[in-house]
């Protein structure tokens, strides 16, 4: 190439002046921790993705473990997830001591085998994890006739659990904040989804993420036997389902401790309880700050995205590769991952195109390494030889950077390399 030679990160958080002066705002109120801008963000987010509740934590990981801990699993009990996946997805089945169970990917689709799925299905299984990977929204519509049709296998052992009366359905949203599919949000389609506002996703507060969910009975009032499942956590009268899990995970989220810190500041209101020996996963007013004008900016943001996604696919569609299809006439993604995969290469093949691409000055990733070819995974005797299809996912795969600081110069810059070194293998 005879174009200057450039520094293009892979995945940069957009931030302006709007963003620090909002968090210069917030360090001066005086409240920076859990406060009312936390709580502000919460309402946004609800109104955006069109539910009654939002819990705004410190990750998307806590977000996911949090639906266990809610759903109150037992070693015993299933959590059934795709191995094409990033680690958090799994993990927070080992956190929770329950049962993790991997379902190999489509065959040429990142998205889980649904057919194996439906095999993996016993009268243990709680939850099933699919993932909006690379910000698309995956087929909930099938994973909820499979739920159905495995609906006499279901046997629950809490009052939420029997009010659900079937396999819960926990979507990993990490990459699809703002994605929507048949005129639903991200957010509003599974029982529970978690999102990602880490500091590589579309929508950051730099360490993030929250919960929605969307259950039919939600406003609902929750019976006192509906509380059986947590018998240190007082009952609340009238108080409906959305409400009890969102004073439920604002305990988990706090040590148990029955008062949050603004409650605890007012005058002579010192003293607190602690329901259960919790956890430690709130977000900040600091972060919160983040996103409250990440909100304000967000629509730019994925118009830019689309954008960039376009061209992007206009500079390689007569490369021997496949793209995701972010956008179609029933759903758009978020547009947060570019992954190509490279027809007919090898790993090796593709790690020489991200190593020139590198010498070029641009950083490119892979996503993902399948969970079963990593170390903690084998160590649970998961191994990839079970996982063929998400293996060939995996073996040729390359992420161009995909960001909104990316000038048109830049994109231009990125895509001509890319076809250069890929025309060249």
């Amino acid at each position: 190439m005879n174009m200057k030679l450039r520094n293009i990160p892979f995945s940069p958080p957009d931030m302006t002046e709007k963003e620090a002066q909002e968090v210069r705002e917030a360090i001066l109120s005086g409240w920076i921790t859990t406060g009312p801008r936390t709580k502000k963000l919460e309402a946004q987010i609800s109104e955006y993705v069109h539910t009654d509740k939002t819990v705004c934590l410190n990750s998307a990981t806590a977000a996911l473990e949090m639906v266990l801990h809610l759903l109150d699993l037992k070693p015993e009990d299933e959590v059934i997830v795709p191995a094409y996946t990033y680690t958090a997805t799994a993990s927070v089945t080992q956190h929770m001591g329950c049962k993790l169970v991997m379902v190999d990917s489509q065959k040429d689709n990142v998205e889980m085998d649904y057919e194996k799925l439906a095999e993996a299905i016993t009268e243990h299984t709680k939850v099933i994890c699919p993932v909006d990977l690379g910000g698309i929204v995956a087929n909930y519509e099938r994973v909820f006739e499979i739920v159905e049709q495995k609906k006499s296998l279901f046997k629950p052992s809490n009052a939420l659990q029997a009010k659900i009366g079937r396999i819960v359905v926990s979507a990993d949203c990490a990459h699809s904040f703002g994605a929507n599919q048949k005129g639903k949000m991200a957010g509003e389609i599974a029982d529970f989804s978690s999102f990602s506002f880490h500091a590589v996703k579309n929508f950051t507060t730099a360490e993030g993420g929250a919960l929605t969910w969307n259950l039919p009975f939600g406003n609902e009032q929750v019976p006192v036997s509906g509380l059986d499942y947590m018998p240190t956590v007082p009952k609340k009268e009238g108080e409906t389902w959305n409400e009890l899990l969102y004073r439920l995970s604002q305990l988990f989220s706090l040590h148990g401790q029955n008062k949050d810190a603004l409650a605890k500041t007012k005058l002579g209101a010192w003293e607190y309880d602690i329901i259960g020996p919790w956890y430690k996963c709130n977000m900040t007013d600091i972060m919160a700050a983040l996103g409250l004008v990440q909100m304000e900016r967000y629509k730019g943001i994925l118009e830019r995205r689309y954008e960039i996604v376009r061209r992007y696919d206009d500079a390689l569609k007569d490369l021997p590769v496949v793209v995701l299809n972010h956008k179609g006439a029933d759903h758009c993604g978020s547009h947060h991952l570019y992954l190509v995969r490279l027809l007919g290469k090898t790993r090796e093949d593709a790690n020489n195109v991200i190593e020139k691409m590198a010498e070029r000055g641009i950083a490119c990733n892979v996503h993902y390494k399948p969970l079963p070819m990593m170390t903690a995974y084998k160590a649970l005797g998961f191994d990839i030889k079970d996982y063929p299809n998400a293996y060939h996912l995996f073996e040729n795969e390359v992420s161009l950077p995909l960001h909104t600081k990316l000038s048109d110069e830049e994109i231009e810059y990125v895509t001509s390399n890319f076809v250069e070194i890929v025309k060249s293998l």
